[in-house]
């Protein structure tokens, strides 16, 4: 499904937690580049090129709730660290495979609670891409391979169209929800294929075996720049000890 949508149809996920259920709005969604002022004496016109790209979530309005473990509260409540973020934007329906996905890592700046029209509401700020974890990708936005929801083996479906092949790899967020038990292990993985029949392990674009009983969690798996993606992309899962995994996958291309 393409055109518009509306903000219904939107979720945020931060470190492993699904926060759409609490989420009112967030944004702005930032990807641009600061200017570097290139004019000479003698030129006629200003000029600039594009110096460093700057990447941000803006900040999270969202309900108060102390659920233990599931809560709001629990999930983002310590500000100072840095949490894997990703936006999945539905169209007109819940986000499904296909869809724009905005991710990143961003330092959590704040946690700040207020009251509106008496209800208990929270505001969190989210700053830059984290400096500590820096990866050599100027994109932000790509394409949700997964969508919220749980698998219980290998994925042998067609997959998503990016439009075109790239030579300039890519990078891939993913965000754990839950899994059957403690302790149990499981890897998440792209595939690509170039007719969308045919398909091979993208390369280094994998979780390798991952404790995903630990969840929620969340990470970022950049690979080389001068990879060959092809046009074709879906999610592949490989069980460890684990049966059942809880997930949303995402592929940015370089």
């Amino acid at each position: 499904m393409t055109g518009r949508t509306v903000k219904r149809f939107t979720r945020f996920y931060a470190g492993g937690y699904d926060l759409s259920g609490y989420a009112r709005t967030f944004g702005p969604l930032k990807s641009e580049f600061d200017m570097a002022e290139m004019t000479a004496l003698t030129d006629g016109v200003q000029g600039k090129l594009p110096n460093h790209p700057e990447f941000g979530v803006g900040e999270l309005d969202a309900v108060f709730d102390n659920t233990a473990t599931s809560g709001i509260h629990a999930a983002i409540s310590s500000p100072g660290v840095t949490r894997v973020v990703m936006c999945p934007i539905g169209m007109r329906a819940a986000p499904a495979e296909g869809d724009p996905v905005y991710c990143g890592q961003f330092n959590q700046l704040g946690y700040k609670m207020r009251e509106d029209g008496g209800a208990m509401l929270l505001s969190v700020p989210f700053g830059l891409w984290d400096a500590a974890n820096l990866i050599n990708y100027a994109k932000c936005w790509g394409y949700l391979l997964h969508e919220n929801s749980a698998e219980t083996g290998a994925n042998a479906a067609t997959g998503v169209d990016t439009i075109a092949a790239t030579t300039a790899g890519g990078w891939l967020c993913y965000q754990i929800f839950a899994a059957n038990g403690t302790g149990v292990t499981a890897t998440l993985s792209v595939e690509d294929s170039a007719n969308n029949a045919d398909w091979v392990a993208l390369l280094d674009a994998t979780t390798g075996e991952i404790d995903v009983g630990t969840a929620p969690v969340a990470g970022i798996i950049a690979t080389h720049t001068d990879h060959t993606v092809r046009q074709y992309l879906r999610w592949q899962l490989a069980l460890g000890t684990a049966t059942s995994v809880t997930f949303a996958l995402a592929y940015i291309k370089g």
